[in-house]
């Protein structure tokens, strides 16, 4: 089995900054490509940003392109997301998944098998 858990959310003013994790645990981590998803009340889930199994490569929505950072420590088995200069608009509940084939770098093929509850992230104006 695979299980992921992700913590960090709250409420933050807008402006403010916030540091996403997702802690892996059940496979070797380090094999696959991490994504962050978000999704609002009412809304469809939404691709914020995605890491390679390596670390080497990022992708990005363009929403929150030059604002999010997503990166990972394979040591730790720990994929982040840091926002910054968050909006309202970016109020959602937040969720990690993993990729479902080893070494596969596909961020917006929707083959993330693996997925965490989520984490609430609430932006005030």
């Amino acid at each position: 089995q695979v299980q992921l858990v992700e913590s960090g959310g709250g409420l933050v003013q807008a402006g403010g900054s916030l540091r996403l994790s997702c802690v892996a645990s059940g496979r070797t981590f380090s094999s696959y490509a991490m994504g962050w998803f978000r999704q609002a009340p009412g809304k469809e889930r939404e691709f914020v940003a995605a890491i390679s199994y390596s670390g080497v490569s990022t992708y990005y929505a363009d929403s929150v392109k030059g604002r999010f950072t997503v990166s990972r420590d394979n040591a730790k088995n720990t994929v982040y997301l840091q926002m910054n200069s968050l909006k309202p608009e970016d109020t959602a509940v937040y969720s990690c998944a993993a990729d479902g084939f080893k070494y596969r770098w596909a961020p917006l093929l929707n083959g993330y098998d693996f997925w965490g509850q989520g984490t609430q992230v609430t932006v005030s104006s």
